[in-house]
């Protein structure tokens, strides 16, 4: 089978390197825009449970992984300037970016993959330069601004929206002791930020307001340095004199796209990843979800016998219900963090916290006593005040 995977991030690079381990005399080719060297994002989310399904797919990837990624063993959510720590069931963890685009690079074209890079599609006919516009599958793993979905967006049934709230994405020298939340009241607007250490020199650090805020205190009209040096005074305390660091990003301060597809092919093709649905960053493993789509394909493909379209069926209707739980539970997240100044505004810490714990679903009162009794403890009985 002649596999053409359009986007060399981590889920087109894993895709290629499990259906090139799983079947050595397929052709299997990556075509990515960019550099090999180039990385966007500063350090990703790698929790444990994710790992686990990882390391299932493929071992000598998840053990290279894990020897990269930089362990937490603990969050600290602050609100109304008191901070509650909370003792994680199963480590968090991160890695930086390039380092796992690297591995992932490394294992794939050991394994045969070939891998294209500065080959900028704007079409799907450009793939004919490459000689792929034969392919028996085209996998859409290109991100949020997929070329191979929109060119087919009536067949995949594509819907977009985008959200009120505003995030800028940062690196910064600060090495944190453990994972944070800080949301904090300044100049009557309600920020965010949420950071992690993903090296021992180096973490991501994400800002975010409501656009009540952006709005109040006129943001838009700042440029990126001036927004920078506003997210180094509001969260000085936690920086100690660390700089933020936009990484040369063109665009710094965005508003998310949500992506949702009611078809996951058409014909031969087939979407992963943000190019199937965008994943909000606030539910922490938006890497993992996409590196699951690319473990659900791979198995569907190898198991068709040699039917590609019956491989796309098979990986849709597997997948899919799996799959829309993690999508709900981003969508109760982000609507969530759309309206954080209420919960700024209306709930203690101890209060916020649990409210912050439940938020999408998956966590109820028996869960949250089950897997994060200290939490509990301190805790006590709380709910939605009337």
């Amino acid at each position: 089978m002649k596999i053409a995977i359009v986007g060399g991030g981590p889920s087109g690079l894993y895709l290629g390197l499990l259906l090139k381990r799983g079947a050595p005399d397929w052709q299997v080719e990556v075509v990515e825009q960019n550099a090999a060297d180039a990385t966007f994002g500063f350090g990703v989310v790698l929790a444990d449970s994710g790992l686990q399904q990882l390391r299932e797919a493929d071992e000598a990837s998840y053990d290279a992984l894990c020897a990269a990624t930089k362990q937490h063993e603990h969050q600290v959510i602050v609100q109304a300037e008191t901070a509650i720590d909370i003792r994680l069931p199963v480590k968090g963890g991160a890695i930086p970016r390039l380092t796992l685009l690297q591995i992932l690079e490394q294992q794939a074209e050991a394994a045969g993959v070939r891998v294209h890079y500065r080959e900028r599609l704007e079409s799907l006919a450009d793939l004919a330069r490459l000689g792929l516009d034969d392919a028996d599958v085209v996998v859409g793993a290109d991100g949020i601004n997929s070329v191979v979905r929109r060119a087919f967006e009536d067949g995949f049934g594509t819907t977009s929206s985008t959200l009120g709230n505003h995030f800028a994405w940062y690196g910064t020298p600060k090495v944190f002791d453990a994972s944070a939340l800080v949301f904090r009241k300044y100049g009557g607007g309600h920020f965010v930020a949420h950071y992690y250490a993903y090296s021992d020199t180096m973490s991501t650090f994400v800002a975010e307001c409501d656009d009540a805020t952006w709005q109040r205190l006129d943001l838009g009209s700042l440029s990126d340095g001036q927004r920078q040096a506003l997210m180094e005074k509001i969260f000085a305390p936690e920086l100690q004199g660390a700089p933020l660091l936009d990484g040369g990003a063109r665009v710094v301060w965005r508003q998310f796209p949500v992506i949702r597809n009611a078809h996951w092919t058409h014909g031969r093709h087939v979407l992963v990843g943000d190019a199937l649905a965008s994943a909000h960053f606030s539910i922490g493993s938006g890497t993992r979800i996409a590196m699951n789509d690319s473990i659900a394909l791979a198995r569907a493909l190898l198991d068709c016998s040699g039917d590609a379209l019956a491989g796309l069926a098979a990986y849709e209707q597997g997948h899919k219900p799996s799959k829309q739980k993690l999508i709900r539970a981003s969508e109760r997240s982000y609507l969530w963090y759309e309206d954080m100044a209420r919960w700024m505004d209306d709930y203690s810490a101890e209060q916020f916290v649990y409210q912050f714990m439940t938020r999408t679903g998956r966590v109820d009162d028996q869960r949250l006593r089950r897997e994060y009794p200290e939490l509990m403890a301190r805790l006590g009985r709380v709910g939605s005040p009337a």
